[in-house]
């Protein structure tokens, strides 16, 4: 039986630093076509809310979960978003990688992924703030050796999201699709991620993650579900656009 105690304070260190994710990719390229009529010609990331930028919520977030490289996935006018960090985040350890044409999100992570350092690294979206707590997450993603860890989010009465469900070890057993549900754990659209076993499947350019990796594989790959009831939102509708204005005005 593997015993932690009985290894060398080298090999301790290492398992250590291995148990916390540091790297994480942002998805910041999407136009947010449901957003324009509130916020026209801006990166969807890009979307003042109580008086800064959506994507600097999310940078802040995560940079004090303990995340210490940031890779930005960047499309659609990427150069406002490159000025804005290069003003802002003087000392941000990060750098960008920019799709010539939408790759989806799949074709985005896969994209971002050929830049990462890590062997596991932490994916999020730049109009979304879900407060995870990376070490849980963490712990489980490394725990279970898993090709994909979702953060999962309780919620009840809701039509705008599928449903994830899970087996008892946590694995997850089904995506189930949208429609109205009295209550049920959705996909909050933060994951941990092994970056070579998404990378070894060779999937095309351009995919959704979701659909073409997440569920097409989910019955053969390790994925699993952290279930973690804490603040969530996605400012990709007008009305939750205006949610955020007032929740983040602290």
């Amino acid at each position: 039986m593997f015993s932690i105690n009985s290894q060398s304070p080298a090999f301790i260190l290492e398992y250590l630093l291995e148990m916390k994710i540091k790297e994480a990719i942002i998805l910041a390229g999407g136009l947010g076509t449901r957003l324009q009529s509130a916020v026209p010609n801006l990166p969807k990331c890009m979307a003042p809310v109580a008086g800064k930028p959506f994507l600097s919520y999310v940078i802040d977030y995560y940079a004090a979960q303990g995340i210490e490289k940031f890779i930005f996935s960047l499309g659609y006018k990427h150069e406002i978003v490159e000025d804005y960090l290069n003003d802002e985040y003087t000392i941000l350890d990060m750098e960008y990688v920019i799709e010539e044409k939408p790759l989806g999100t799949g074709g985005a992570i896969q994209f971002a992924c050929r830049n990462a350092r890590d062997k596991n690294i932490l994916v999020v979206n730049g109009d979304t703030i879900f407060k995870i707590d990376l070490e849980t997450l963490s712990a489980l993603h490394i725990e279970k050796e898993a090709a994909c860890t979702l953060c999962l989010k309780p919620l009840t009465k809701f039509d705008r999201y599928g449903v994830v469900e899970l087996k008892e070890d946590r694995s997850i057993k089904s995506f189930e699709e949208k429609k109205f549900y009295e209550e049920g754990t959705i996909n909050g659209g933060v994951y941990a991620l092994n970056v070579k076993k998404l990378l070894d499947k060779k999937l095309p350019v351009v995919f959704s993650f979701e659909k073409d990796y997440l569920e097409a594989y989910c019955k053969k790959e390790p994925f699993y579900g952290c279930i973690q009831d804490n603040y969530f939102i996605d400012i990709g509708i007008p009305q939750d656009f205006e949610k955020a204005q007032a929740e983040l005005a602290f």
